[in-house]
């Protein structure tokens, strides 16, 4: 056997052999290799065959011209360049999309920890009160729309109840300025499934902690900021990511609302990412500006992600972790 001199002097170890063959799999594991392979199969057939296929097919599209019934003509990067510096559309459409995202996001954050909070007490029917604020998640979202869409009408409900109080209701969904609003409105409708969350993790908390804080005089209030908030950071948190994703991903609501079938709405003041890079596609049949668009899109959702992910060691806490 050789030897090899180590760094400190005088030691010595053994060289390690090269090329040491893996030990061969037993019956057994082969086996277990075998089913393995065998139950996850399905999983990755639908994966590759609808997910990864397609995304990678998309990757070349978005280089080419194409309209579907003639071969694609490739063009390069001219897609991405027409879209960041030709077609107003694009920039309205990410403005929209993000003001959207910014806004319903965190409103439907605070009023999920707030209906938490309040249905966390421990008040009689409370189990009936989360029933009713779950209720609105499991409502199809079309129909959910279509019921906005009588709501928010100019002689809607919605705005009989605001002439109650002397107050003349816009044109929702006819008006550039309030069909964002209206969609915001909506989104807050859902908001129930944040809250099972957060109460979950509120129920979670130990009582410990609460007894504590009230030993040394702790408030309600401060209760709630020293303990229940820093606890419940993880699942704000998911709820945070997840909400930006379906946020930058908004399509349904604004196919079904927008005014006349005309989805970007007037001024295009309702066109979203999703629902622009659905036109371009299936009603101009420019797939390849399409698929480029949707790759912008992803870069968009990635990098406010990323930002997320970052900014989240500042405020989320975690009750293993060392500080």
């Amino acid at each position: 056997m050789t030897t090899t001199v180590d760094e400190a002097p005088g030691a010595v170890r053994p060289a390690r052999r090269a090329g040491r063959r893996r030990p061969k799999m037993s019956k057994r594991r082969k086996k277990e290799a075998f089913f393995f392979w065998l139950f996850i199969s399905p999983w990755l057939i639908g994966f590759v065959g609808f997910l990864l296929g397609p995304m990678i097919a998309s990757v070349y599209i978005s280089l080419t011209e194409w309209d579907s019934f003639t071969p694609p003509e490739w063009v390069g990067l001219d897609n991405y360049a027409k879209a960041l510096t030709e077609d107003p559309i694009f920039w309205k459409a990410l403005w929209n999309t993000f003001f959207y995202a910014a806004i319903s996001v965190p409103l439907g954050l605070v009023i999920g920890v707030w209906l938490a909070n309040l249905l966390n007490k421990r008040v009689r029917g409370r189990k009936l009160f989360r029933t009713f604020i779950y209720l609105p998640t499991l409502v199809p979202l079309v129909a959910t729309a279509m019921v906005f869409k009588m709501v928010l009408a100019p002689s809607g409900p919605f705005n009989d109840m605001l002439g109650w109080f002397g107050i003349e209701g816009p044109q929702w969904l006819l008006s550039a300025t309030w069909i964002k609003p209206a969609l915001i409105i909506l989104s807050v409708w859902g908001a129930g499934a944040a809250t099972v969350l957060l109460l979950s993790a509120m129920n979670g908390i130990p009582r410990e902690l609460y007894e504590a804080a009230e030993i040394d005089g702790a408030s309600a209030w401060r209760q709630f900021w020293a303990v229940t908030f820093p606890q419940i950071t993880p699942v704000i948190f998911f709820n945070l990511i997840m909400g930006l994703i379906g946020a930058f991903q908004i399509f349904s609501q604004v196919y079904i609302l927008a005014p006349n079938n005309n989805v970007g709405g007037p001024d295009n003041a309702s066109q979203m990412m999703v629902t622009m890079l659905f036109q371009e596609a299936f009603s101009f049949y420019h797939f390849g500006y399409a698929s480029a668009v949707a790759w912008l899109l992803f870069l968009v959702i990635m990098t406010f992600t990323v930002i997320a992910f970052r900014t989240s060691r500042k405020w989320v806490f975690y009750e293993t972790e060392v500080r």
